[in-house]
C-alpha cells in the first residue's frame, strides 16, 4: 500500500486492492480480513511472482516486468515491516 502511495501517480486509497498471485493483502485499503501469512510466505518463495494492484480509480491494465533483488536492496527491505 505504502509503495502504491509513494509512486505519485492518482489511486484511491480506499478502494485499493492488492494481491500475491491469488493472495489478497489488502482490500478497501486495509488489510485483507481473509489475509493467510503462511499462504503469502509459501507464494512469495517461489521463483515468479504477480503482484496487482487495483488502485481503483477505473479501467486500464498495465505489464510491468522487474528485478531488485541486489543484496543491499534485501537487506533494507527486509528490515522492516508495515
Amino acid at each position: 500500500v505504502r509503495a502504491v502511495g509513494k509512486a505519485g501517480e492518482p489511486a484511491d486509497r480506499d478502494r485499493l486492492s492488492i494481491w500475491f498471485g491469488d493472495n489478497r493483502l489488502a482490500h478497501e485499503g486495509e488489510r485483507d480480513p481473509g489475509y493467510s501469512e503462511a499462504a503469502t510466505s509459501a507464494y512469495m518463495k517461489r521463483d515468479d511472482i504477480r503482484i496487482r494492484a487495483d488502485i481503483g480509480i477505473g479501467r486500464g491494465k498495465a505489464t510491468v516486468w522487474t528485478c531488485d533483488l541486489t543484496k543491499e536492496y534485501v537487506a533494507i527491505n527486509g528490515d522492516y515491516r508495515s
